[in-house]
């Protein structure tokens, strides 16, 4: 192994490399455009025996991807935001023909307003189509997650495919020290790409992803929820494997001093750095706190955050996403399904839009909401953690709606 010094882009981007990724269709769109850029720069220099193939869009992007992978070959693609709304069509087609493709996405707001900044709205809008969803807390998970993310999207038990999701500039463009694998150590950990379902041979002939009546479509369906509801035992698995022979272990849904924490908050992303530091800060003050960060968002951890949340009173949920339209965000109404059978008060919190910064002071404000409603002190949470006083003043609204 060698130490590199690389943002979570260029650890995308070694990831892909070391997997020998064959055939590459990527459009750039900020903050993930250096993806893309880096990319086609190894297969120029012949550092990267791919084909690199240049698109007009998203869209292309992804259709190219899919029909390559149909082929044969590990194919490889990237985008965010807006980018990752335009591959919308193909995202089912890419799922439903299971093509189990990795995908670094880079969150970002989609618009509009217009943001270049940081949110989950982008993949969380994306979180039904049948492609799991692993969540990067720093640089060294984007590299270790995208191997292990190979693995599972192609093991025969899953065939599916997978984002592998990181914080636009928190982590995209954040340069940290790397513990980078020797090829030959991830030759062994990840193979050759064989094709194990629908396929494109001309002296095979069949149809791909061609009309379905309501006779098998159900059963098509089926297939799909049951590939997904064994892929968190495949990702347990292959951590494993991986944590042996690499070191570094990935957890589906990692507890921070949970075991006797009087309030957990539950979180993904880049943020959940900054809530360890606040948990080590509000230990020292006595106050018992503790951290579920969830790394495997799709298919959604049940028996992991059960585990992780028995027993506990009072949960909190921080959104990176607005969850427009639900009385929470995403990850709130998947933590609220997972434990209906508590007795338990689960609190929402939404923040770190639009590249706001998810604060100390944020993460701090939230913990101690959380147990002054344990104590019987407060009866409601702030919902939008970080929003500002003068949010109905902003832009064209009505002020006296």
């Amino acid at each position: 192994m060698a130490f590199k010094m690389l943002d979570g882009n260029g650890a995308a981007v070694e990831a892909m490399k070391l997997a020998k990724v064959q055939v590459i269709s990527a459009y750039p769109i900020t903050p993930q455009s250096s993806i893309s850029e880096k990319l086609s720069e190894l297969v120029d220099s012949g550092a990267l025996q791919a084909q690199y193939v240049r698109v007009e869009s998203e869209h292309s992007a992804l259709s190219i991807a899919t029909t390559a992978a149909l082929t044969g070959a590990r194919s490889a693609t990237a985008t965010a935001s807006n980018g990752l709304a335009l591959m919308h069509e193909i995202l089912s087609m890419t799922s439903g023909n299971r093509i189990p493709i990795v995908m670094p996405v880079v969150n970002r707001g989609v618009a509009a307003p217009w943001t270049l900044w940081c949110e989950h709205g982008d993949t969380m809008a994306a979180r039904d189509l049948g492609w799991m969803q692993f969540f990067c807390q720093n640089v060294q998970e984007v590299l270790d997650i995208t191997l292990i993310s190979y693995r599972v999207a192609e093991d025969v038990r899953v065939q599916m495919p997978a984002m592998v999701c990181l914080d636009g500039f928190f982590l995209s463009h954040s340069m940290q020290k790397l513990d980078v694998p020797a090829q030959e150590m991830v030759d062994e950990f990840i193979g050759p790409y064989t094709r194990k379902n629908t396929y494109l041979d001309p002296t095979d002939p069949m149809f791909c992803c061609d009309l379905t009546g309501s006779g098998e479509y159900t059963e098509m369906r089926y297939q799909q929820k049951y590939a997904m509801d064994h892929a968190i035992e495949v990702f347990e698995e292959i951590a494993d494997e991986f944590a042996g022979k690499f070191g570094r272990k990935i957890e589906i849904v990692e507890q921070y001093k949970t075991e006797d924490a009087d309030v957990v908050l539950v979180a993904l992303g880049s943020m959940c750095g900054t809530a360890k530091y606040v948990v080590d800060k509000m230990r020292e003050e006595s106050k018992k706190v503790g951290l579920a960060m969830v790394t495997v968002f799709r298919p959604f951890p049940i028996i992991q955050i059960k585990k992780a949340l028995s027993g506990k009173k009072v949960i909190g949920v921080f959104d990176r996403s607005a969850g427009l339209g639900s009385q929470g965000g995403p990850v709130w109404n998947e933590v609220c399904a997972a434990l209906k059978d508590e007795m338990c008060d689960i609190r929402h919190f939404i923040g770190g839009l639009g590249g706001r910064d998810v604060t100390i002071d944020n993460i701090e404000k939230i913990y101690n909401e959380l147990l002054e409603i344990k104590d019987g002190i407060r009866l409601e949470q702030t919902e939008w953690i970080d929003l500002k006083e003068n949010s109905m003043e902003i832009r064209q609204v009505m002020k006296n709606v």
